[in-house]
């Protein structure tokens, strides 16, 4: 099967001279977690993800009204064409660890690839299941921690976590 049987059609994309405001509200507007930025031309410069908007923007305290897309975005971005395999899709998920791939043909954003799109066709081949598992183990609760059944720490209300190594972030 092709990306371009499974791929989203409508994309929502941004500038990098938009701001962090105006990202996260087309995030939240279209429910989405990844939006592509695109330059003038509809090239592909990079994506925004609601975790870039997080670490790079919310954390550290900047101010999403001021900041603009280009300086939180990620810019070195995995692709694929709307012609690709979706084993080949899934292969470059897993071996970039994302959940979502911009399709671009001809230079331009033509589409989205969600990891969820693969999932929902129920016909997991091996290398979409091993992504899948692969992208999925990253982060898991802690299993020492106690937590409620929305994952807080009753001590503190902070989600407690261990990495892939079991190492408590």
């Amino acid at each position: 099967m092709q990306v371009s049987e499974l791929m989203s059609k409508s994309v929502v994309t941004l500038s990098p001279a938009d701001t962090v405001s105006t990202a996260a509200a087309l995030l939240s507007r279209y429910g989405l977690g990844c939006l592509p930025v695109v330059n003038d031309a509809g090239k592909l410069k990079g994506v925004l993800t609601d975790r870039d908007i997080v670490l790079r923007c919310v954390a550290p305290g900047e101010d999403p009204t001021a900041l603009k897309v280009r300086e939180v975005m990620s810019r070195r971005v995995a692709s694929v064409e709307p012609e690709n395999d979706l084993t080949e899709a899934a292969r470059l998920m897993a071996q970039h660890k994302v959940r979502r791939l911009p399709v671009v043909s001809r230079d331009k954003v033509v589409g989205m690839l969600s990891l969820g799109d693969m999932a929902k066709q129920h016909r997991l081949d091996a290398v979409t299941s091993a992504a899948l598992s692969s992208i999925s183990a990253n982060v898991r609760p802690a299993s020492s921690a106690k937590m409620d059944k929305t994952g807080f720490s009753a001590n503190n209300n902070l989600r407690r976590c261990t990495d892939h190594n079991g190492k408590q972030t």
